[in-house]
């Protein structure tokens, strides 16, 4: 309808090629659990993920025929696969993922109400300079809030300041509903502190050598 609001974004493509595209991230999404693109695709490819996501906790055998129809498989340009191979290779990417999405995915969200996926916006990495973002599954094993958090959390500890009101709320945030969450982040942060002080012994040393360079007597 003319002068009607926009439901959703186009992305500049056409019905069937912004699915497919859609299809293409949710799949790379659930194979790696976080994904680097621009920040309108990462929204958009959000609300579908949020939605397979949500089938997973449903568990029917609907759910899981329509997580098949939803997961893509990339063939490369120059690959020429007979009809045979073609339709294997079809089967092959739900049959990787719809076990995933129906098992450890669906235990980890099994108690979370909702936002199951998180975008951040990080610096444009194409040459057109065009907004990024990087889509991740949230209490995954690559949950960049989570890592900050403890990185944070170390760097406070270092520095002996108490744990901000910032701090404490995103602490209480990433371990709300991750199994085992402040163990994790405790774990994570020692990580980061034996990091710290690993870096640190490295700095003294290279100062130590610097001191005792020897400088030729100028003349």
């Amino acid at each position: 309808m003319a002068g009607g609001n926009m439901k959703y974004r186009h992305l500049g493509r056409h019905s069937a090629h912004r699915q497919a595209l859609l299809r293409n991230l949710v799949t790379s999404l659930f194979e790696h659990e976080s994904i680097s693109t621009t920040w309108h695709k990462a929204k958009e490819a959000q609300r579908m993920a949020e939605k397979l996501i949500t089938m997973g906790k449903k568990n029917t055998e609907a759910s899981r025929r329509r997580a098949h129809q939803i997961f893509f498989v990339r063939l490369p340009i120059t690959y020429q696969p007979t009809y045979t191979d073609l339709w294997n290779l079809l089967l092959q990417k739900p049959l990787e993922l719809v076990p995933k999405l129906f098992g450890p995915i669906r235990e980890r969200y099994v108690n979370r109400p909702g936002g199951y996926t998180r975008v951040l916006r990080i610096e444009p990495i194409k040459e057109d300079q065009a907004v990024s973002a990087i889509l991740e599954l949230v209490d995954g094993p690559k949950d960049m809030r989570f890592a900050m958090t403890a990185r944070t959390l170390a760097n406070q500890r270092a520095n002996d300041w108490e744990v901000n009101e910032v701090t404490a709320r995103n602490i209480q945030k990433v371990t709300r509903y991750r199994e085992n969450g402040v163990q994790a982040l405790e774990k994570l942060a020692g990580t980061f502190e034996k990091l710290r002080a690993e870096e640190s012994e490295e700095k003294d040393d290279e100062l130590a050598v610097r001191k005792r360079k020897v400088y030729p007597k100028i003349k």
